[in-house]
């Protein structure tokens, strides 16, 4: 078993929206990073797995709930006393475009993490060092004085990926990195982290809506359902054998190239994804779930040990 990097215990976040009404962003999420692993976070739009992502790294405070790195929490550290974790745990964007000043060149957005952290002692030393991240992630080194908008979506998401590998860190947060880009060009990113991670033994935090790219990057996945962690467990396991009715309609919600693997049966999930600011009563998946009882729709269900897995229904497997 790899050492745990990073922990969360009963994170909870809410963000104001409007006269007496809070959005509930997270609410009493737990998890664990091993070191080494790739951990997936699946949801639908606006369940809340960007805000925890940013909670994880601090860039957004928790209202509570702690978060530990190798054990020793650092949620209430003070900035001066985080700086020295914040090296350690870097931030890939979605959109590799907006994520990128387009007023700096190629050589002064990877050299920025360099400058902070005072890797390099010299600009000589500091123009070395970005050339070989370029190669690292496959951008010619003659670019380096080029900007942003000379390059195709996926050379923007090397150059992001280059910057966030500078400082040599621990912990990637991966937000949605491939979902702006062509399939083929998605392909080649995927290999790119997964390449990079057995070089340089990194950690990644992978989020995403796509089933198939989380099952194809993952070793653990966790499903996410408005602001809560309903199951996780090891990404096989998980897609073969789901527990949760919402991890189940997820995975037949995936589209099937093959038309005759295609399945006419399978049951699709229904109803509109009820509001963060008005969350349902009990289990907050009921009000879209066919399998709920009035017991559903009172207590919210505690999440529970199941071989390696976690889930959080009071009648896991149910539809089996």
């Amino acid at each position: 078993m790899s050492e745990v990097l990073l922990e969360a215990r009963n994170l909870n976040r809410e963000f104001p929206a409007g006269r007496k009404k809070k959005i509930h962003a997270v609410s009493d999420v737990s998890l664990r990073i091993c070191e080494g692993e790739t951990l997936g976070l699946v949801g639908e739009s606006g369940c809340g797995k960007s805000t925890l992502g940013r909670l994880l790294i601090r860039l957004i405070e928790p209202d509570s709930g702690e978060v530990l790195v190798r054990g020793k929490p650092v949620t209430g550290l003070k900035e001066k006393e985080f700086s020295s974790y914040r090296r350690k745990f870097q931030l890939i964007f979605q959109d590799p475009y907006a994520s990128l000043n387009p007023r700096m060149t190629v050589r002064d957005l990877i050299a920025e993490p360099l400058k902070t952290y005072k890797v390099c002692g010299s600009k000589e030393e500091t123009t070395e060092r970005v050339l070989e991240l370029m190669k690292a992630v496959g951008v010619p080194g003659e670019f380096l004085h080029r900007y942003p908008h000379q390059f195709s979506g996926g050379q923007r998401q090397r150059i992001g990926i280059a910057r966030a590998i500078a400082a040599d860190p621990d912990l990637i947060i991966c937000d949605e990195p491939v979902s702006a880009l062509d399939v083929s060009v998605q392909n080649q990113i995927l290999n790119l982290l997964r390449e990079l991670q057995t070089q340089r033994g990194l950690t990644y935090l992978f989020i995403s809506h796509d089933l198939s790219v989380v099952r194809h990057i993952s070793n653990r996945v966790c499903i996410m359902f408005l602001g809560k962690i309903c199951e996780s467990g090891p990404v096989e396991e998980l897609f073969q054998d789901p527990l949760h009715p919402y991890t189940r309609f997820l995975i037949n919600a995936v589209l099937v190239p093959d038309p005759h693997r295609r399945s006419d049966s399978a049951e699709l999930l229904k109803g509109e994804l009820p509001s963060p600011v008005d969350l349902p009563s009990g289990c907050r998946f009921h009000t879209r779930c066919p399998y709920a009882t009035d017991l559903c729709k009172s207590k919210e269900p505690a999440m529970q040990q199941i071989g390696g897995r976690e889930v959080a229904c009071h009648y896991p497997g149910v539809f089996k």
